[in-house]
């Protein structure tokens, strides 16, 4: 019973919260909703600690439910076909029908193996954990944020009941998605987050964020049209949809269609337009689809497939697209001052890195890839949040316009601050991840990713110790700033630093008792990545280098910091701002970073990354076409 409560009782919220015309008593639902999804997610996570871990197997056996959701997969392309036909969009359309047309043939006409419907194992736990914290959380920061949003926004329709329900909808999905062992319920709730995300990219219905929710649309579709066609080849080839039924049978095309689902979903490129241009959508969306949950449904199918991958011409695809990805993806960042772009970009890239080291499909890069996720999934979320929330505070989520913040608003720096040394710096869980990854590379003999993981992590410090040293650097008089962050919001941001420093705090334990257990349900087997001593002195590094910026924050020492007066090539005229040149005439000083956007821009590089991972893509596809019909 606790699966179905899982994934009704978001469902549940999702239906109250619109019917609740009151704002407060609204808020107050939303809080409870948040609250009750993840506690009965820990209940449900303690239950299964308490059995053992084992993995579990649950059999849903009702043709209702097969029904149910064949009526909902007619319902969704419905509304994709009505929607597509207010505002003229052809692909989408087209997309929808032949993939659910394929799906409800293949339901019909084919007699399948009675197999299990749901699964519980160490990577759907983690990633329940992820979606009903993270997702929780999300939630409750969105009560403030969209306040401070429409008053910042009054051009946009006020239609916060909608965005409400559809965050509980998205995380009913999200725990239906990492769930579902059956391959045709899995499409089911993958669809639905696609949907979803299509929704509320476009929230504010302008023209902007009409084309790129129509763009995000259409990509994941056609990522959902070769989930339908694996579907359909194990059914028909195999007279099965079970997911261990595709891993173990080592047929090349449905696991070839159900990578491209997954490529599409985490915005690998050439498919990584749709999650850039998501970045019109309010910023809690960001946070929750688009970096901390629903693009790692993408990297949950590759890391559930990656034992298949291991030496073969899809796995090879995949880990060349990552790797690709992950370089290509960070040069770009270089080139942003936009914070939610920056954001953007490093999302794209560190997938990239997940994606790749799935690709290769052994022990030692699944491990890395499942602490990846653990950490850019929490990072992330924090990181879109304080982006949020300074935009509103400061009226900008310019970079350059962060200068000094750690005077200015030190709480927003403080925890900004946390999230991009988390992704960034050591000892903390990204860099950990990152040299496992580089290590398996080596060992891997694949000296291009090694080459792609050496020059990505080299321009990922470029960008962040750019934005890092913008927060702690001021050269002129403080301004006096209010700070509008609502207490909701740093409720959210407050939990997820504290989450992320207990996690690298953790590390020995988050590595044996999560890590492990999941490359072992994964492979059979599971050996040590890093040793616990290797483990343990990184979390006193962590304890080490937290303890003076704590300190400082506890004491209020960085309020009392003073502007000191600077040499600036002639007489300072004492705000650090003006100066007299040695010719006597006013001259006007400025600090701003080095963007680098002729040699990295988008311009540049988007081009060139979409056809050479296309390439790869089609080339790969047609071998493997080749070899199916040998």
């Amino acid at each position: 019973m606790m699966i179905p409560c899982m994934i009704g009782l978001p469902v549940l919220f999702a239906i109250l919260i619109p019917l609740v015309p009151k704002r407060e008593i609204r808020n107050v639902l939303v809080y409870i909703g948040a609250g009750a999804v993840m506690i009965t997610t820990a209940v449900f996570m303690i239950d299964w600690i308490r059995r053992g871990m084992l993995l579990t197997m649950f059999f849903m056996d009702t043709e209702a439910v097969d029904h149910l959701m064949m009526a909902g997969d007619i319902f969704l392309m419905a509304l994709i076909l009505f929607l597509s036909a207010k505002y003229r969009k052809l692909l989408p359309a087209i997309l929808s029908v032949v993939q659910t047309g394929l799906l409800i043939y293949v339901e019909l006409t084919t007699d399948l193996k009675r197999g299990p419907h749901m699964m519980l194992d160490g990577l759907s736990f983690l990633m329940c954990a992820i979606v009903a914290i993270v997702g929780g959380l999300i939630c409750i920061y969105t009560v403030g944020y969209m306040k401070g949003y429409h008053e910042h926004h009054k051009e946009v329709k006020d239609r916060r009941p909608f965005f409400f329900s559809m965050l509980f909808l998205f995380l009913a999905a999200m725990f239906g998605l990492v769930l579902s062992h059956n391959l045709i319920w899995m499409y089911f709730f993958w669809e639905i987050t696609s949907v979803i995300s299509f929704l509320l990219i476009g929230y504010t219905k302008t023209d902007e964020a009409i084309r790129n929710s129509f763009g995000a649309l259409w990509m994941n579709l056609l990522g959902g049209l070769g989930f339908a066609v694996a579907i359909a080849w194990m059914a028909k080839g195999m007279g099965t949809v079970q997911m261990s039924d595709v891993v173990s049978s080592g047929a090349l095309l449905p696991l070839f269609c159900l990578v491209l689902a997954g490529l599409t979903k985490s915005a690998q490129f050439p498919f990584s337009s749709w999650l850039l241009g998501a970045m019109v959508a309010p910023t809690p969306s960001s946070a929750l689809l688009h970096s901390a949950t629903m693009v790692k449904a993408g990297v949950y199918l590759l890391i559930r497939l990656a034992p298949a991958l291991h030496g073969n011409i899809v796995g090879i695809m995949v880990s060349s697209i990552g790797g690709l990805t992950f370089v290509m993806a960070s040069l770009m960042a270089i080139a942003q001052n936009d914070g939610k772009k920056v954001l953007a970009f490093s999302t794209i890239s560190n997938l990239g890195l997940i994606v790749s080291c799935a690709g290769i499909g052994v022990e030692q890069t699944v491990w890395g890839a499942v602490f990846l996720t653990i950490f850019h999934s929490v990072s992330k979320s924090m990181l879109f949040q304080a982006v949020g929330a300074t935009e509103n505070t400061l009226g900008s989520r310019d970079i350059e316009d962060m200068h000094g913040l750690i005077l200015r608003v030190p709480k927003l720096a403080y925890i900004m601050g946390i999230g991009i040394a988390g992704m960034y710096l050591a000892p903390f869980g990204m860099l950990i991840s990152k040299w496992v990854a580089l290590k398996a590379f080596a060992d891997s003999g694949n000296f291009l990713l090694v080459l792609c993981i050496a020059y990505g992590s080299a321009t990922t410090m470029f960008y962040w110790t750019k934005w890092l040293t913008k927060l702690l650097t001021q050269h002129v008089a403080r301004e006096e700033v209010k700070d509008v962050t609502k207490k909701d919001e740093y409720l959210s941001m407050i939990v997820h630093a504290g989450i992320m420093l207990v996690l690298c705090i953790l590390l020995p334990l988050v590595a044996n008792r999560i890590v492990n257990p999941i490359v072992r349900h994964l492979f059979g087997m599971s050996h040590a990545v890093l040793t616990t001593g290797t483990l343990l002195t990184m979390a006193v590094m962590l304890i080490s280098v937290l303890i003076v910026p704590f300190t400082m924050f506890f004491l209020g020492r960085a309020s009392e910091k003073s502007v000191v007066p600077i040499y600036m090539n002639g007489i300072n005229q004492g705000d650090n701002r003006f100066f007299v040149d040695s010719f006597g005439e006013d001259k006007h000083l400025y600090l701003s970073n080095w963007y680098l956007r002729f040699e990295f821009g988008m311009r540049r590089l988007m081009v060139p990354s979409v056809v050479l991972s296309a390439a790869v893509l089609i080339v790969c596809f047609c071998m493997v076409i080749g070899g199916s019909y040998r």
